[in-house]
């Protein structure tokens, strides 16, 4: 506690310490609640330790999130709304800095929290999906005009899926390091097949016809701040992988994540197939928001990019199993190629149903 009291000291907080708890259940930063009296008014931060096994430059990574925090703030007063929150606040050292670095070489960084908000694990209904995708739609709409060329490519290459195939997935297939290639044919040449997938985003981009945008790379729907009396949703936050890439990556990751009818390791292949009626929801929400800042390429991929991430993420699952789990945590030895079969039965359900997916975007 004496630690963290120094790191505490270090940050522009209003008012006098009362309380430091340890907040929420993340499995990669370790994050603590700092309540604060100012003169009788209560001030609450989050205050976070930033694993640096997992974000390795720290620097760029709290520059973006910097950069894109004030550009909200700024886009959500001049149309009326409430930036403190509807964005995060995130709050400098007391010398300027965007972080502070204790002398065990340990950073920290802190925000101000949201009041009366609450986040939620699992989509259980089609108007909370929609909600989220109201969040992330916005998010796409106020960062619209935003210079994405001008922030740090935290992980490069992140969802070029033909880069993930060529430099990835072929190169665990010809290792075969863990000797499971021969456990998995049928996976290995239903990616195989589909190699013609992985292009087609990329080319767009490079030809000019997709633009580059701030995309956030973590769609889950535990990542929406919602209000805990209306049920709206407040604000995106997890910005660490906040970066330029293309908004079709999040649509698409959104509905790989939300609209599957099965968890994600369901082995019961029977069960997994894609819920028309979330991907409508959520097809709602987002283009209600961000349908004016999408050009028409970008309107007409969307659900072939819920197809491609649903695919790449199975790619990458099955790289994985044949890489000996070197990457994904498991939890027993097949457990990689589990949600390799159960992700690539998404795919071909998504195929059976790409022209109603489609469909349902040009309604909208």
């Amino acid at each position: 506690m004496e630690k963290i009291n120094e790191i505490i000291n270090r940050f522009e907080f209003s008012g006098s310490l009362v309380e430091c708890r340890v907040f929420g259940s993340g499995h990669i930063n370790t994050t603590y609640l700092l309540t604060f009296d100012d003169c009788g008014k209560t001030n609450k931060y989050i205050l976070q330790q930033v694993n640096p096994n997992v974000f390795k430059n720290i620097d760029s990574l709290m520059d973006n999130i910097f950069k894109v925090t004030s550009y909200l703030r700024n886009e959500i007063r001049s149309c009326g709304g409430d930036e403190n929150r509807e964005a995060l606040h995130y709050i400098k050292t007391r010398d300027g800095k965007n972080y502070y670095i204790a002398e065990d070489g340990s950073y920290f960084r802190s925000y101000v929290f949201v009041e009366n908000s609450v986040t939620y694990n699992s989509v259980d209904n089609p108007d909370l999906f929609k909600a989220s995708g109201v969040a992330f739609g916005r998010f796409q709409r106020l960062l619209s005009a935003f210079p994405a060329e001008s922030l740090f490519e935290t992980i490069p290459d992140f969802h070029n899926t033909e880069k993930r195939f060529q430099t990835e997935f072929l190169p665990a297939l010809a290792a075969d390091v863990s000797g499971r290639a021969a456990s998995c044919e049928n996976e290995i040449e239903f990616v195989k097949a589909r190699h013609n997938y992985c292009s087609r985003l990329v080319d767009l981009q490079a030809q000019g016809k997709i633009p580059t945008r701030v995309t956030h790379n973590d769609t889950k729907l535990n990542n929406v701040l919602f209000d805990k009396d209306s049920g709206r949703a407040i604000c995106v936050i997890d910005l660490d992988t906040v970066m330029p890439g293309l908004a079709l990556y999040d649509f698409g990751d959104s509905i790989r994540f939300g609209a599957n009818t099965a968890a994600e390791d369901e082995a019961d292949l029977s069960k997994v197939l894609i819920n028309l009626d979330y991907f409508r929801a959520y097809a709602e929400g987002f283009l209600s928001e961000a349908g004016h800042s999408l050009n028409e390429t970008e309107k007409s991929n969307l659900a072939f990019a819920s197809l491609l991430m649903t695919f790449e993420c199975g790619m990458r699952f099955l790289t994985d199993y044949l890489n000996g789990d070197v990457y994904f945590k498991t939890e027993y030895p097949e457990h990689n190629l589990v949600r390799a079969k159960n992700q690539l039965a998404l795919v071909a359900d998504m195929e059976k149903h790409l022209p109603e997916m489609e469909e349902i975007i040009n309604n909208l």
